[in-house]
């Protein structure tokens, strides 16, 4: 670190909308940095000798070197530096938690505010796609060229964050990548789970294309497990398979009353707002009914989505039922203050103990307990403990459960010698192999539900060893 730069505390804001705005809207809240701000939060930047915040990053940008070509103003440079390591800076810059990445471990962050590295990568990446270098024609920038190719085939199940960044380490290393998406759209919880003004929709496409142009072939459409089996890639024209599948199936409460008309899954809820536009009806004709009044079960960033979603579409009175504490909410704290700033009302120490519904078979209510913490449980939290006698009634018309997912058991049950946790997850090692030989498998479907970096670093950690068993001990003639 030098000793002779004087230490700026505070990070420069990025302008957003005013809440009275965004709340009619589904445009991207924040507006990003222009260059005169961008330049001015990177020369915050101290240029440590020996940066702790790339140890913070699940995918090894040289952050330092990007922030200091930033600082520069010598943006294809910048850009080069991210795409050495990350695929996807348009996304990363907006949706990870950099707060308990990155820039937990910037020195600045002991007397004040950390750099703002995600804000820093979104410019970057924003920067590329509209005033800077075309995409088009492969790597272009990053530095990193296409190796020769090697003749040998991968097929990629997902076109999540996991898959979306093995498909692109493992083109640039050389090899023929194939990925199969289920939907009829690529980018998985970027595309269906993640609203509209917190990650464009556009961005994710504009980074899809930027895969597809290292020469990854979609395909759409194709549910691997039901329409073909990873055991049929394999035999086949694949030498190798990774799964980035994610774990899409909804948790529910498992109380009286989910059955009731009004009650949606976080996964439902988000997937017919988003990938199916039920936010620009009747442009699009797929509504999503939802009353006056709506509750959103669950602390997590899904929780926020489908609360700001809901606001959004109208709702007049949008609370957030949590079990547990403020202190104790695993959603970002950028997005909860969004979501206050949004009229959401937060209800905390409060659980569910069943739905109420009305003759017609509709929400009427929900039945809520009062909570207090006891002892950490298992996951370092303090866990919540029923206050007897507390009972009361909410009145709501729609309620969204965002207390999380699972992965959906079909390829583990259609591929023999893949062996899953008693959780469902697959089960893999540090490189990410499964139990089935030629078959790798990062992210969600691994971990549970987890962070889009965490995905996309175990794409790129099973890419590498992907590429080392193709050259060394793979299949090499069939």
């Amino acid at each position: 670190m030098s000793d002779k730069k004087k230490l700026n505390l505070n990070r420069v804001s990025m302008p957003k909308q005013s809440p009275e705005d965004r709340r009619r809207n589904f445009l991207e809240v924040a507006y990003g940095y222009s260059q005169e701000e961008a330049a001015e939060e990177a020369d915050r930047c101290l240029q440590c000798k020996k940066p702790r915040c790339i140890e913070g990053c699940p995918v090894g940008i040289e952050i330092p070197a990007f922030i200091e070509a930033v600082r520069e103003g010598d943006m294809e440079r910048a850009v080069r530096t991210i795409k050495d390591k990350n695929s996807l800076p348009g996304i990363c810059g907006r949706v990870c938690p950099q707060e308990v990445q990155c820039e937990k471990r910037c020195v600045l962050s002991k007397k004040g505010a950390p750099i703002a590295i995600g804000r820093l990568e979104r410019f970057v990446a924003d920067w590329e796609g509209s005033d800077g270098i075309s995409k088009e024609g492969g790597p272009g920038p990053k530095g990193a060229g296409k190796a020769e190719p090697t003749g040998k085939k991968v097929a990629v199940v997902g076109a999540g964050p996991a898959g979306l960044t093995a498909a692109a380490d493992l083109a640039r290393r050389g090899h023929q990548v194939t990925v199969f998406e289920a939907l009829h759209d690529a980018g998985g919880v970027l595309i269906y789970g993640i609203p509209e003004f917190r990650l464009p929709k556009d961005i994710v496409r504009g980074e899809v294309d930027y895969v597809k142009s290292l020469g990854v072939n979609f395909e759409l459409d194709s549910v691997v497990g039901r329409l073909l089996q990873v055991d049929e890639l394999l035999d086949g024209e694949f030498d190798a398979v990774f799964l980035g599948i994610g774990a899409g199936a909804p948790r529910f409460l498992k109380v009286p009353g989910e059955n009731l008309n009004g009650v949606y899954s976080a996964n439902e809820y988000l997937t017919r707002v988003n990938l199916m536009k039920a936010y620009r009806f009747p442009e699009y004709d797929t509504p999503i009914r939802q009353g006056k009044k709506v509750a959103v079960v669950g602390g997590g960033n899904v929780a926020m989505d489908a609360a700001r979603c809901a606001v959004r579409l109208g709702a007049e009175e949008v609370h957030v039922v949590y079990r547990r504490s403020e202190a104790e909410m695993p959603a970002r704290l950028e997005e909860i203050e969004n979501a206050k700033e949004e009229g959401v009302i937060f209800d905390f120490l409060a659980n569910p103990t069943r739905i109420l519904g009305d003759d017609r078979g509709r929400v009427a209510g929900m039945e809520v307990v009062d909570m207090v913490l006891g002892e950490p449980d298992e996951s370092g939290r303090r866990r919540p403990v029923v206050e007897a006698g507390s009972e009361h009634i909410m009145d709501v018309e729609t309620v969204i459960i965002a207390v999380g997912t699972i992965p959906n058991p079909l390829i583990p049950k259609n591929t023999p010698d893949l062996e899953t946790t008693r959780w469902g997850t697959l089960v893999v090692d540090d490189a990410g192999r499964t139990t089935r030989e030629g078959v790798w498998a990062g992210g969600d479907i691994t971990t549970g539900g987890a962070t889009v970096i965490s995905a996309m670093g175990a794409g790129k950690k099973a890419a590498e060893d992907i590429d080392r068993w193709l050259r060394e001990d793979g299949p090499w003639s069939r």
